[in-house]
Order: structure tokens, then C-alpha cells, then sequence
């Protein structure tokens, strides 16, 4: 079943987003060579805490998981790219980092995620990150009300093939609102015209995530952290998204991205 939400809930959502943008934002610049993973954890952890929100991760258990998972971030780094467990990996110079939380506030959740690379950039991952946050904005302008669901997974899937990578299609972006997984699941590659419509209160998780030179993955013993099955690098980028009356609203963006307090609609420069 699909919510959509009021113009009210979507403005609630957005308080979670800019906490959950802003925290992001803080975890990346934190995030150097000589960092351990459990550092950022433990900080994640503690801001979630002082603000009195809610992690979802935490308890999260799904089908594919190994139990429930018992922390506040995904930390995945180099081959990495999706459900990273925080462990005790101390960051090197060069190492390629994907950030992904999502946090509930008074009921309503937001989900985000970047990458990010550690100390000395290699040019190849630059490029992927690139791949994955040009993907992001242009599943955002796409998103338009009247529209199709399949037009944001086409824009992910044209991005990806014009940078020269392949698209898996067993994970990708979701519904979210009340909690952090909602309908419908939104594809990172797909036909434009195609699919649900995009109504006016609808609320989505967009979030393109590429492997270097496969679209394979292989799952960690810990049943959680998934990468590339031929170990090249990873990357993954992601917003909160609202369909509205006059365009896509991002509720995720982060004070980098030129979104600040007083500028809470968040809405991309496609959008405007």
C-alpha cells in the first residue's frame, strides 16, 4: 500500500531530513585517514541521541540480514557498497567510503547516503562518485508530478550507462515516511513512461549505487555487508525525495549542497 502524504507531513519529514543531511555531513567531514569506523558509529550514535531521534536501522531486521542489526550507520568501504557493518577498520589514505543512515523524528523518517574518499583521491572512484550523484540529481529532476516511476529509474540507468557502468537490479531506492521502508521500490534502472504515477504527496528513498566493472554482488559472512563480486570499488549516493504540486522536493540535502536552515524546502535546481 502506498501513503501519500500532506503537505504537513511532508514539512515533518523534512525536519528529519535536514537532521539527517546535516548529521551527514558532519560524519564525512570526520571521516580521515586514522579514523576508526566505530569512531564515526559512536558519534552518529551520540548526535542521534542529543537531537531525540530514532534510528531505523537499529533492530532492522529483514529477510537477507543476519539477525537484527545492531547499529546506527552502514559504513562500507572500498568494494563495499551497501549494509556495511561498523567494525573495528581503521580508515587508510585512498580508501573509498559510503555513508548511509536513515533516522526517524516524531514519528517520520529520512534515509541519505554519500561517499566519500579518504585522504589521497584515485581518479577512477572519483568518477564513480561523480556517476552516482549526477545519477541522483537527474532521478530527482525526473520526478515530476504526472509523471512515471520508471522515468527516475530510466534517468539512474541512462547516467550509469553513459559513465560506462552496469546497473544491479536486485537493490535499490524505496517508499518511506512512518517508516523507512515503504512501497513502492524504486528501481535503478528501468523504461521512462512506465510504472506508477507520480502523485502529489508521494515519498521516495532515490538512491543509485554502482559497482567499477560488474553488476554482480556477493554478500559478507556477516550476512549483511554486500560488494562487488569482483572486488572493484563502489559507490552509493541518496536522497529523501517528496513529489509535489510544483516539483521535486528533496528533504535530505546537506548544508554543502546550498540547502540551509533558512532555505528549508530543499528543492534541486531542476526542481526550481
Amino acid at each position: 500500500m502506498i501513503e501519500l502524504k500532506s503537505a504537513e507531513e511532508i514539512g515533518r519529514m523534512a525536519v528529519t531530513g535536514q537532521f539527517v543531511g546535516e548529521l551527514l555531513a558532519e560524519l564525512s567531514g570526520l571521516a580521515a585517514v586514522g579514523v576508526n569506523l566505530l569512531d564515526l558509529e559512536q558519534h552518529a550514535r551520540h548526535r542521534i541521541k542529543e537531537r531525540g531521534a530514532q534510528s531505523c536501522y537499529w533492530d532492522y531486521a529483514p529477510s537477507f540480514g543476519r539477525g537484527p542489526f545492531r547499529n546506527v550507520l552502514c559504513l562500507s568501504v572500498n568494494d563495499a557498497v551497501l549494509h556495511g557493518l561498523p567494525h573495528d577498520y581503521v580508515l587508510r589514505d585512498g580508501d573509498l567510503l559510503s555513508i548511509d543512515m536513515a533516522v526517524s523524528v516524531d514519528g517520520w523518517a529520512a534515509d541519505s547516503a554519500l561517499s566519500v574518499i579518504v585522504g589521497t583521491p584515485d581518479p577512477a572512484d572519483l568518477k564513480l562518485i561523480e556517476a552516482t550523484e549526477v545519477a541522483l540529481e537527474a532521478a530527482i529532476a525526473a520526478a515530476q508530478p504526472g509523471g512515471r516511476l520508471g522515468d527516475v529509474s530510466a534517468a539512474i540507468g541512462e547516467v550509469a550507462h553513459s559513465y560506462g557502468y552496469r546497473v544491479n537490479g536486485e537493490f535499490g531506492g524505496h517508499g518511506i515516511g512512518r517508516t523507512m521502508h515503504e512501497a513502492p521500490h524504486v528501481a535503478n534502472n528501468g523504461r521512462s513512461r512506465r510504472g506508477l504515477k507520480l502523485e502529489p504527496g508521494l515519498t521516495i528513498a532515490i538512491e543509485p549505487w554502482f559497482c567499477g566493472s560488474t553488476d554482480k554482488i556477493r554478500f559478507d559472512d556477516d550476512g549483511w555487508t554486500i560488494r562487488s563480486a569482483d572486488g572493484s570499488r563502489t559507490a552509493h549516493s541518496e536522497h529523501t525525495v517528496a513529489i509535489t504540486d510544483s516539483g521535486p522536493r528533496v528533504l535530505t540535502r546537506r548544508p554543502a549542497d546550498g540547502a540551509t536552515s533558512a532555505d528549508p524546502s530543499g528543492r534541486s535546481a531542476a526542481a526550481s
